[in-house]
């Protein structure tokens, strides 16, 4: 009966996973599937896997992606529009083909003489179960292995940058700018924030947004008057607010 109850809980939080709106919500979702996961581990006196279970995924895993969403930050208008054509078709087959896949392996598997919880921890959980993985399945641990290994190196890639060049200082961008103002009369002005997409450095220019329109917020409310957001320039009717 307690199988049955935390069975049901994770089914509808790992919908909740799937269906819900708001990434913040989804997580907690994901919180409750592991959570039952490590109960059902406890019913099973397996107590090493129920405190893996929930201090590396639950404390761990689950903490980063919230640390993630709350620090990056995800704005639903990001999602409007489709940005791979046909990747939800794709998405959907891919699904319907691994869930396919899985059923057939499932109903092909033999399964043996089961044996019960005292023969299979027999000398202890946590002795077990590293009989077990170093012996029987130490190839797949292994390969396991060379996959997270795989994972940090292509991290570690990605996130490096080659220099050519010693990195420039705030200084030397600041001489490098009155130089080219020296040399071809490019304006000091200030440059636009990080994170936004701008062809000009005016604070009347608005920014863009990800499907390509403008944003109004970006522009000064006291700007925002004389400003017309429908050109591609954001330039609009400058000559309007000048004229006020």
């Amino acid at each position: 009966m307690s199988f049955v109850i935390l069975a049901s809980v994770m089914v509808i939080a790992a919908l909740g996973l799937l269906f819900a709106r708001k990434p913040v919500h989804a997580a907690l979702s994901l919180a409750v599937v592991m959570i039952g996961l490590a109960m059902i581990y406890a019913m099973l006196e397996a107590p090493f896997l129920f405190a893996v279970q929930i201090v590396v995924y639950t404390g761990a895993i689950l903490m980063l992606f919230l640390f993630v969403i709350m620090l990056v930050g995800v704005d639903t208008s990001d999602a409007l529009k489709e940005t791979i054509a046909g990747q939800k078709v794709l998405a959907v087959v891919l699904g319907v083909g691994l869930g396919a896949i899985l059923v057939t392996g499932v109903g092909q598997a033999s399964i043996g003489t089961m044996r019960g919880l005292s023969s299979a921890n027999e000398g202890g959980n946590v002795q077990r179960l590293a009989d077990l993985l170093f012996s029987r399945y130490v190839i797949a641990f292994e390969a396991t292995s060379a996959l997270l290994i795989t994972a940090a190196i292509g991290a570690m890639v990605l996130a490096h940058r080659e220099r050519i060049e010693p990195k420039q200082t705030q200084t030397d961008l600041a001489q490098r700018r009155v130089a080219d103002y020296a040399k071809s009369g490019k304006h000091l002005g200030p440059l636009p924030p990080p994170g936004t997409f701008a062809r000009h450095n005016s604070n009347d220019t608005p920014a863009l947004l990800p499907d390509g329109s403008h944003s109004t917020k970006s522009v000064p409310a006291i700007l925002a008057g004389g400003v017309s957001t429908s050109s591609t320039n954001g330039v609009g009717s400058d000559e309007e607010g000048q004229g006020e």
